[in-house]
């Protein structure tokens, strides 16, 4: 079962970033992903199984 990330997604990760929060956005997509910090703006880049591995779950935003 393959999952499925859209660019500009919230996701949140088990473990918070320095700056203080866990919040991300999905800047990148592929067989790496890269996801930007919510609060600081510093963005990484994981491959998609540490990527699946570190994340916590998915913010559900009402538009």
């Amino acid at each position: 079962m393959k999952k499925e990330y859209n660019l500009n997604d919230k996701v949140i990760m088990k473990k918070a970033h320095a700056c203080g929060t866990n919040l991300w956005e999905i800047t990148r997509t592929g067989v790496d992903i890269k996801i930007k910090c919510i609060n600081c703006n510093r963005e990484i880049m994981m491959n998609r199984l540490e990527f699946e591995k570190k994340l916590k779950g998915r913010k559900n935003e009402k538009n």
